[in-house]
């Protein structure tokens, strides 16, 4: 990571990526982290051999959210534009081709919180807390966490942790679905990486087109979600040279070698 850089970017072997946020001492989602993340997440976007992303934080947090000393001093009147612009970097982030996962240590908080659930996975630390807090400050979640919350762990479990501003325990928030895993303090990273890692394994191809079918799909009615489903199976995957090295692979009783095409 270059000297004032917020975010660095590091390229692991198989096409996984890990982008590790850093601005001490909580990686608190400023102006400038965020358009640091805009720019390496844009870059990720625009590489093919990307498979699989990880989102962590440096140091013992993910993130607290806002940076609430820059919004002090911010000019209300600018609020709606940076808003808009968290959205589209959240959004652009969800819509990632590949399988994004979160890492999260020690805190993910407010615009954290909502930072991970623009995440497809989440892999939390046994001692971090998760909560959106936004209410005990006068604000409301505006990054999305209005609506991702409720899609992933239901509208009555949402509304009490918004409502209240209330953190919770990774082991709470992995009973209620909020997380997909947890694991031993500072093995986060670890276990996100070896989850990346078995992902960036599988045939891209299928990997890509089975999430944009689950994250169209469940917006749709079922019947037009199934149909999706089967367009993409015929222009995404039927076609693909990893389906019929897939099939070799399994008949010669050899580990497959996708190479995304």
């Amino acid at each position: 990571m270059a000297e004032g850089e917020k975010v660095g970017r590091r390229s692991e072997e198989g096409g996984v990526e890990i982008l590790v946020m850093k601005n001490p001492p909580v990686n608190a989602l400023s102006t400038a982290l965020l358009a640091d993340l805009r720019r390496s997440v844009e870059a990720v976007a625009a590489d093919p051999r990307v498979r699989a992303v990880i989102l962590t934080g440096d140091g013992q947090y993910f993130s607290a959210g806002a940076d609430l000393k820059e919004m002090a001093t911010m000019d209300l009147a600018n609020a709606p534009a940076v808003v808009r612009r968290g959205h589209e970097l959240f959004g652009t982030i969800a819509g990632l081709r590949v399988p994004v996962i979160a890492a999260i240590n020690g805190l993910a908080l407010g615009g954290g919180l909502e930072l991970a659930l623009a995440c497809d996975l989440r892999v939390a630390g046994e001692s971090a807390k998760l909560g959106a807090p936004e209410v005990n400050y006068g604000l409301m979640p505006a990054y999305g966490g209005t609506q991702r919350l409720p899609r992933l762990v239901g509208v009555s479990k949402a509304k009490e942790l918004i409502f209240t501003g209330a953190m919770i325990s990774a082991a709470e928030a992995l009973k209620i679905g909020l997380v997909n895993k947890t694991v031993p303090a500072g093995q986060e990273l670890r276990a996100a990486r070896d989850l990346a890692h078995t992902i960036a394994e599988r045939a891209p191809k299928a990997v890509q087109a089975a999430k944009r079918s689950i994250s169209e799909g469940i917006q749709l009615p079922l019947a037009e979600g199934i149909e999706g489903e089967a367009r993409l199976f015929e222009t995404d995957v039927l076609p693909s040279e990893d389906l019929a090295e897939g099939i070799v692979a399994f008949a010669e009783r050899r580990p497959p070698k996708f190479k995304g095409e």
